[in-house]
């Protein structure tokens, strides 16, 4: 449950210009604020354009570019707070540990799993011809009924 003072801190941050651990996590922190910023401007222009189209003008764009405005602070300062930064630092720290695959084996597993995929495809297909025959042939199944030609 959140204390009184952690509250009080988060709401602090939110409004400090600083910059929290300004080289450390750099690209994860850059890619995760111009994410919340293209939602919040996706979100403000879809606001303006559904939700507002009746009302004049001044409204129509004010509302949204008020949000707007507030929104993009947010994600600013939202990359800057320090227990959601820390966060970020890791994550980019992590990911540095990380081996990623050739494109040589990335285009074999590829083709592995489509494959995969396609034989799977096949053979559920194969198994619901085998028990469509079967019920039809043992007359379970009234095909006229399925097909909706029946009366």
């Amino acid at each position: 449950m959140a204390r009184a003072s952690d509250n009080a801190s988060f709401f602090n941050g939110m409004w400090s210009g600083g910059l929290y651990k300004r080289n450390q996590g750099r690209l994860t922190r850059q890619v995760t604020g111009l994410c919340v910023m293209a939602v919040v401007l996706w979100g403000t222009w879809s606001l303006s354009t559904t939700l507002l189209t009746d009302y004049d003008r001044p409204v129509r764009v004010g509302i949204p570019l008020a949000i707007a405005a507030l929104g993009l602070w947010f994600a600013f300062r939202v990359v800057n707070f320090p227990k959601f930064a820390d966060f970020l630092i890791s994550v980019e720290v992590e990911m540095d540990k990380v081996s990623w695959p050739d494109k040589t084996y990335l285009i074999r597993a590829t083709g592995v799993v489509l494959g995969v995929m396609i034989l799977m495809a096949a053979f559920l297909a194969a198994f619901d011809v085998f028990w469509f025959g079967l019920f039809d042939f043992i007359g379970f199944l009234d095909l006229d009924a399925l097909k909706g030609e029946g009366g």
